[in-house]
């Protein structure tokens, strides 16, 4: 299943969630014009390894992706659901949250394997924890989803639902994955993506944010 659009109206213009994603697609092209020797040492420099932790790494490595689904994904998750949170938090404040949700996420996967010698990219940390703040403000949004059973399909649900059905997903398969982060054999970082979903769900009340009923009472007046 995946989210096309929600029900839940934005007041202003996503201007950083257009720029990340700007900058995520600029990546990624930067990355295609390098020869695959190249491209594996920009990854290896650039990319989070979490037996060489630094943060400049972890900063750089929510702007890589491994591959055009990859990226495709994160970009349209990003875009179903950032334009909301950075309506509440304001676009100085949403640039704050995503990169600290960015670190947290790093971290949850250092936590479970901090010798790993495995690159780790993706914007998907950062961007679960944009739909964790989505849970915590908007849990009752209309989710449109698509999905495929001979012919493809859409339908309706509750944002809490969907969310808390991808958080499920991320445990089960991050706890069935933790034999493959043992043996260096790499693959998704399934507790990334639970870091920062908790980071997300903690962080939106510690930022103040704004009602979004006011803001469009504003912008009527």
């Amino acid at each position: 299943m995946i989210p096309i659009r929600d029900s839940q109206q934005s007041y202003s213009k996503p201007l950083i969630t257009i720029l990340i994603i700007g900058v995520n697609v600029l990546a990624f092209l930067f990355e295609l014009s390098l020869d695959p020797f190249t491209r594996n040492d920009f990854i290896a420099v650039f990319g989070f390894v979490p037996d060489q932790a630094r943060l400049s790494s972890v900063l750089t490595s929510m702007f890589l992706h491994s591959g055009w689904m990859h990226l495709l994904g994160n970009m349209l998750f990003l875009w179903v659901f950032g334009d909301n949170i950075e309506d509440i938090l304001g676009h100085g404040k949403f640039l704050v949250f995503y990169l600290l949700c960015g670190v947290a996420a790093a971290f949850g996967q250092y936590l479970i394997n901090p010798d790993s010698r495995i690159p780790m990219v993706g914007a998907s940390g950062a961007i679960a924890g944009v739909m964790g703040a989505y849970m915590m403000k908007f849990p009752h949004a209309r989710i449109t989803l698509i999905g495929w059973f001979i012919i493809i399909f859409s339908f309706d649900l509750p944002a809490y639902v969907v969310l808390l059905y991808w958080l499920a997903l991320q445990f089960f398969s991050g706890f069935g994955s933790i034999a493959d982060a043992a043996s260096q054999r790499g693959g998704v970082a399934f507790f990334a993506h639970i870091g920062g979903f908790i980071a997300g769900l903690a962080l939106i009340h510690v930022f103040k944010t704004r009602d979004p009923f006011r803001l469009r009472r504003d912008l009527l007046w």
